[in-house]
């Protein structure tokens, strides 16, 4: 039983809860012996170095496992409902926002308060305005933040999440966006070990609002090294970038992982820690959406522009196909970020692996459709480069691509 409210307890289904944490279960995935767990419980006992099955005690033939989408889709169907039993509590009016700002100075009264303001900044963007300019409130949250529980208590990391939560909705809202990146990064940078705890152990929701307060103090080289050398915010991103994320957690956290990514070193970090896999297997996602697919191709550009990222690139064959895939499917940014890659890894790195994986998948030919379309003059440049490298002449471009259009030609 869980309380939603000081007068309403909601009933958990006992096989929503993870048999390890007991909570209910935010991600559930199941062991080849049956049973499901939420993935972060699962994964620390693992981790662990443990090779049974908890609830059942079964020697594990394999360590691996998988998502249970049938249960996390009835554990969200279950959650809606418990939020609509909620929804009828009225939403407080600003004088009543402006009384639990107040309130959060009282332990006892803190996140009774913290609720109210959710539920209030939740309904409009007028009341989200409300309290990016409410005196000091702003300050209030990042002072929690600083505050982390040595225990990690459920109580705790719940009160972070609405934390980071309520930070989230009113991020667009606040002006001093410098100040508040300042604040953050200080010394000791308590805040980034909050983000870092709701990345590790936080609902969907909250991990989304880390991945965009992240990316919201991402504003200068300084910040985004800070953030990206932090010891694991930039695992835990990619974690959240994996495939079998949910689609919204999916896109903050790439978004994210471009603010963060410019700096040289940080381009190294995110190579070494095996980003180049996960964007792969991204790009080969049948359901993924537009503004996923752009994000993704814009890392793995990102990545092209380093010795070891190429060298990454260059070793999977499905990656530089999947990155041709996508070229004039998309949009034109996703297309340029896709050309600088094969650019990078075909003409630059000259890779013979790479330039036979885009011959192999006819990529001579949309290098020919892109330049006879209205591309940008760096694209074309590049897609000259390309053509040059593959030592394309009249005939054999024409042999691969019937047409009697021969002013594309770059010679």
């Amino acid at each position: 039983m869980v309380r939603v409210r000081d007068d309403l307890c909601i009933t958990v289904p006992s096989f929503f809860k993870c048999p390890i944490s007991l909570d209910v279960m935010k991600s559930p995935v199941s062991l080849c012996t049956g049973v499901s767990y939420d993935r972060s419980s699962i994964q620390r006992w693992l981790d662990g170095g443990n090779n049974t099955c908890p609830a059942t005690m079964q020697v594990l033939q394999t360590k691996d496992f998988i998502p249970n989408r049938t249960l996390h889709s009835l554990i969200q169907i279950w959650s809606d409902s418990v939020r609509h039993q909620t929804a009828s509590e009225p939403v407080p009016s600003p004088d009543q926002a402006l009384r639990a700002i107040a309130d959060l100075q009282t332990d006892s009264l803190r996140f009774g308060s913290l609720a109210k303001l959710l539920h209030f900044a939740k309904d409009s963007h007028q009341n989200k305005l409300f309290l990016a300019k409410a005196e000091g409130f702003v300050n209030k949250l990042v002072r929690f933040l600083g505050n982390v529980d040595a225990g990690e208590t459920a109580r705790s990391i719940e009160f972070l999440e609405q934390v980071v939560i309520v930070l989230g909705l009113i991020l667009e809202n606040v002006e001093d966006r410098e100040g508040l990146k300042n604040s953050m990064l200080k010394e000791k940078q308590q805040s980034l070990d909050s983000l870092l705890l709701v990345l590790r152990r936080g609902s969907s929701d909250s991990k989304i609002a880390s991945a965009r307060v992240l990316q919201f103090i991402a504003v200068d080289a300084e910040s985004k090294l800070l953030i990206a050398e932090k010891e694991g915010v930039v695992t835990e991103l990619l974690k959240s970038a994996a495939p079998e994320r949910d689609p919204a957690l999916i896109e903050n956290a790439l978004a994210s992982l471009v603010a963060i990514s410019t700096p040289k070193r940080n381009k190294l970090r995110l190579v070494n820690l095996g980003a180049v896999k996960t964007l792969s297997k991204l790009l080969t996602e049948p359901n993924s959406g537009a503004a996923v697919v752009e994000k993704v191709l814009k890392l793995v550009a990102t990545a092209s522009s380093t010795r070891e990222g190429r060298r990454e690139i260059c070793e999977d064959a499905a990656c530089v196909s999947a990155v041709l895939n996508k070229v004039l499917k998309v949009s034109s940014a996703a297309t340029e970020h896709a050309v600088t890659t094969l650019w990078s890894v075909c003409y630059l790195f000259r890779d013979r692996k790479a330039q036979e994986a885009v011959t192999q998948a006819n990529g001579l030919t949309k290098i020919l459709l892109l330049m006879q379309s209205n591309c940008a003059p760096q694209v074309r440049q590049m897609c000259t480069d390309l053509l040059k490298i593959f030592r394309v002449n009249s005939k054999s471009c024409l042999s691969c691509y019937d047409t009697n259009t021969t002013h594309i030609m770059p010679f």
